[in-house]
């Protein structure tokens, strides 16, 4: 009986953990679009943040939302999902440490996270990324379905 009951858990922490993969890669996708069309000013909003020098804003204006929507893709493709997620996670502590820094010292800015003008960070934007963090962590440890990798890419085993 505890043997059937471990099964059927592990079972529903796939069926979740696959349902909360395809919710932060269609997140970290759609959040990337507008960012790659208008990387002015997501520029400004990095620089608004007042944590990166201005030297490396632009460059994290272009690199970032393309890191996103690929590291997003290849996690609702379900290829490397375990690399997607960790980058991504990565990501969201980022993100997080930075809204946590605007917190303490009272910058009153948006969060530049799906458009450039938003309403200020405050912390339920901080709530909702840790969220998004426990997603992630929960994605990287339970995720086992729907692998494409598994179907196209040969094993080492096989070669």
């Amino acid at each position: 009986m505890i043997e059937r009951f471990r099964t059927s858990a592990c079972v529903a922490h796939a069926w979740l953990a696959l349902a909360f993969r395809f919710y932060i890669g269609g997140l970290f996708i759609y959040a990337s679009i507008y960012k790659i069309n208008y990387p002015a000013e997501f520029a400004e909003t990095i620089a608004s943040y007042q944590l990166a020098p201005y030297f490396l804003v632009n460059l994290l204006a272009v690199v970032l939302p393309w890191a996103e929507l690929i590291a997003g893709t290849l996690l609702l493709a379900g290829i490397r999902p375990r690399a997607a997620t960790a980058i991504l996670g990565g990501l969201l502590v980022l993100f997080t440490a930075a809204i946590v820094w605007v917190l303490a010292h009272g910058v009153p800015i948006g969060c530049g996270c799906f458009h450039t003008i938003e309403d200020p960070i405050s912390w339920k934007t901080l709530v909702r990324d840790l969220g998004w963090l426990a997603m992630t962590g929960y994605v990287y440890v339970y995720d086992r379905l729907f692998h494409l990798e598994e179907q196209f890419m040969m094993r080492l085993r096989e070669l």
